[in-house]
């Protein structure tokens, strides 16, 4: 690709910026909602009140014919089983989107790559224009050391005819 780009003289950035879309299945998409409302204060929020809820609606409220009296074992394994469902769902969503952050790499790679393949170019063209400035100016430094021994030539026979 780097290859490419510069027998092109195209930047990779303009190949990068369009990719194409990722495709996700059905899975991948309610994997990434519930990673992302799994990961929010919402759910922390939501979840501690429901558990409140719960524990208070057992304890005080329908505490003769509570459905779910203290050590909460229902709670416990309602919470469990959210777990248990929550995680692997969870993974899979964090898996992609390593993936993803895989690729995004990749290219920072292949942009850092060109980059260096181009700063060296340049390295080399100003080290060519330095060379050819040094020649020329040897040139015609040479051109004025002939010119000046002329000019003392002339001085000097102009002086013994004097």
């Amino acid at each position: 690709m780097v290859e490419d780009a510069i027998k092109e003289e195209k930047l990779i950035v303009d190949q990068l910026q369009h990719p194409a879309k990722e495709i996700l299945s059905p899975g991948e998409k309610l994997s990434d909602k519930v990673a992302l409302f799994g990961g929010s204060w919402k759910f922390i929020i939501i979840s501690a009140i429901i558990l409140a809820l719960w524990i208070f609606s057992n304890n005080a409220v329908i505490k003769r014919t509570a459905f779910d009296p203290y050590p909460f074992i229902l709670l416990n394994l309602v919470l469990s089983c959210m777990a248990a469902l929550q995680a692997p769902i969870i993974m899979m969503s964090q898996n992609r989107k390593e993936n993803t952050d895989r690729k995004r790499a990749e290219n920072d790679y292949l942009i850092n790559l060109k980059s260096e393949i181009e700063i060296r170019n340049l390295h080399q063209k100003i080290d060519m224009l330095m060379e050819e400035q040094l020649q020329s100016l040897m040139e015609v430094q040479s051109v004025e050391i002939k010119l000046l021994q002329e000019l003392h030539e002339k001085f000097d026979k102009q002086n013994h005819v004097l």
